[in-house]
Order: C-alpha cells, then sequence, then structure tokens
C-alpha cells in the first residue's frame, strides 16, 4: 500500500502573521486489493480527514472522502427578518388590534 511521504515537497509557502502556511495537499492512494485487505487502517485514514483515490490497474477509479456534517435546518429568523424592512406606514397598538380583529372575523 501506498503511504504519502513525511517531508513536504510543496513549492509555494505563504507566510502570514500567524507564521507560514504550506498549500501542500497530500492524497493518499490505495488499490482495490489494499481496500478489501486493509479496511480497518484506510477507514483510520478517512476518519483523520484524509481523502483516499482507489486505484485499480493503475488507473484512478473510485475516490473515498470524510462525511461533511450537514447544514443546520434551523432558521434563525431574527436575523433572516433584520434583511427586511417593514413595508406601509407603523400602526399604533390599537390600531394593529383593530387591523387584526377586522381580518378575523
Amino acid at each position: 500500500m501506498a503511504r504519502p511521504s513525511n517531508s513536504c515537497r510543496c513549492p509555494a509557502a505563504i507566510d502570514t502573521s500567524g507564521g507560514v502556511r504550506h498549500l501542500c495537499i497530500t492524497v493518499k492512494t490505495a488499490t482495490v486489493r489494499d481496500l478489501r485487505n486493509h479496511f480497518a487502517r484506510l477507514a483510520k485514514w478517512i476518519e483523520h480527514g484524509e481523502q483516499i483515490t482507489i486505484t485499480r490497474n493503475g488507473e484512478m477509479f473510485a475516490k473515498l472522502l470524510p462525511v461533511t456534517p450537514d447544514k443546520s435546518r434551523k432558521v434563525d429568523w431574527a436575523a433572516h427578518l433584520k434583511k427586511y424592512k417593514p413595508v406601509g406606514r407603523k400602526l399604533s397598538r390599537r390600531e394593529t388590534e383593530e387591523f387584526w380583529s377586522q381580518l378575523r372575523d
């Protein structure tokens, strides 16, 4: 099974205020046989966020990626309603109650 090298052979590095950041993405590869015989090892790689390319007869066959968490379905209505201004003139409390009572009746 091919293992990634420990040394980073990246040509580019970005100097940020927090330190140096390398633009290096290591993609691990495994064969179909490795997948069948050493699935537990490959699963650990995926659990740690690694992407694995599966090869068959020396050619790329598939990619195994870690699952990304789903977005929260809960809507923040307060933030959503702040985007939109109310339409029309402002009504007093009495006018609002009259308006709603007419709609209900």
